[in-house]
C-alpha cells in the first residue's frame, strides 16, 4: 500500500487534535483511555504519532476524536475556524 503525505504529514488534523486536548487538560494517555473506553483501541504512542503527522488516522478514529474532544470533524480537518 502507497501512504501518500500532504507535505511531510501523514494527516491534517493532527495538530488540531493537539489543541483541542490541551484545551480540555488532557494528556496523551488519558484521550487514549477515552477513545479506549468508546472501543478505540489505541495506546498514548498512537496519539502522540498522530499528532505529530507521522500516523494516518482512519475516517471512524477522526469521528471519534471529534466525540471525545467535543468539537466537529470539520473543525478538525481545518474547515471551521
Amino acid at each position: 500500500m502507497r501512504l501518500y503525505k500532504f507535505g511531510d504529514r501523514c494527516n491534517i488534523a493532527g495538530q488540531r487534535i493537539k489543541e483541542a486536548r490541551k484545551r480540555q487538560k488532557l494528556s496523551q494517555g488519558m484521550l487514549a483511555a477515552r477513545l479506549q473506553v468508546r472501543g478505540l483501541s489505541v495506546e498514548q504512542m498512537s496519539i502522540s504519532r498522530m499528532e505529530t503527522g507521522q500516523r494516518v488516522i482512519a475516517d471512524f478514529e477522526l469521528l471519534l476524536l471529534a466525540e471525545v474532544l467535543d468539537v466537529s470533524v470539520n473543525w478538525l480537518l481545518g474547515l471551521e475556524n
